[in-house]
């Protein structure tokens, strides 16, 4: 297996990496990292989720970026809001022993009077983005996106799952003709492979495995019960292991109330996270969760 340091990258970014207890590449990373440090060409990478594909984009994003050019540089275009924040705090923590690069996370259901006095306030090099969001801040002429020359599109399925084929089309158009577009996504739908051709030229193509598990460690069990039952079982199971912390998914947003509400007259530490909740609210249920004020995250997909 290779290191990092045979992956062309500098000493600035190899420090943080060491720091972050990254020891050896994914096999996106090893595959991408070069050929986007150097390449100069579109780049299609195909890796299931929590393979690695944020470092696989974000390391060489950082280090292409000249944080003495004045202008947005880059572009990140993500899913969800969740997502985006989590690429921001990636990228943030890859440069921190660079010279100073600008980078902005822009969303929905976060005030946009906020994002737009950070815009106004200093040149952001690179802005990570939802579509909706950045559509907004574009037509508002808040955004300036005429000197971008590498946009990334990621998790680019479920974008077009989530009916962004249209905003995508119109982010890509405001952007120049002679960028670079690196495209990351888990499958290959033909939408996909639309645009792949409309807006993209000789991509180099990096595919890992789609029978690849993630994690070769994770043990899978599962108990049949009546929905009856249900509440009571998860209860037992708690029991069984009281300084377990988890995340327990559920079909619905009523039902992730119905659950979390049961466990909480139980005395559990429990609460819900769905997409009817505020980013406000979202915010602070994983604060509390990822300070172990919650033993259990009762979620939808959203999570």
């Amino acid at each position: 297996m290779s290191s990092f340091e045979k992956l062309g990258l500098s000493e600035p970014v190899l420090k943080v990496l060491e720091e972050m207890g990254f020891e050896t590449p994914t096999a996106i990373q090893e595959q991408s990292i070069p050929q986007l440090l150097t390449a100069d060409r579109d780049f299609i990478g195909l890796a299931q989720t929590g393979t690695g594909k944020t470092a696989a984009f974000g390391i060489p994003l950082i280090e292409l970026v000249d944080p003495a050019h004045k202008a947005t540089q880059a572009l990140v275009v993500a899913p969800t809001r969740e997502l985006g924040q989590q690429i921001g705090e990636q990228l943030n923590k890859y440069g921190k022993y660079m010279d100073k690069v600008n980078i902005l996370c822009v969303y929905g259901g976060a005030s946009i009077e906020t994002q737009m006095k950070a815009l106004k306030k200093n040149v952001q090099h690179i802005i990570v983005a939802t579509p909706g969001r950045l559509i907004d801040l574009v037509n508002r002429k808040a955004i300036n996106l005429e000197e971008v020359n590498a946009v990334v599109l990621d998790e680019a399925d479920e974008m077009l799952n989530m009916g962004f084929k249209e905003d995508i089309d119109k982010i890509l158009s405001y952007t120049p003709e002679h960028k670079l577009t690196w495209l990351f996504s888990a499958t290959m739908p033909s939408e996909i492979r639309r645009i792949v051709k409309t807006y993209m030229e000789d991509p180099i193509e990096v595919k890992i495995d789609q029978e690849q598990t993630v994690n070769k460690n994770i043990e899978h069990q599962y108990v049949r019960v009546k929905a009856k039952d249900k509440g009571e079982a998860l209860a037992r199971f708690l029991d069984a292991y009281p300084d377990m912390r988890g995340v327990v998914f559920c079909r619905t947003r009523r039902d992730t109330q119905n659950v979390a509400e049961m466990l909480l007259k139980k005395k559990y530490r429990a609460d819900a996270l769905h997409g009817e909740l505020s980013q406000a609210q979202r915010d602070r249920v994983m604060r509390r969760f990822k300070s172990f004020d919650i033993q259990v995250l009762i979620a939808t997909d959203v999570a």
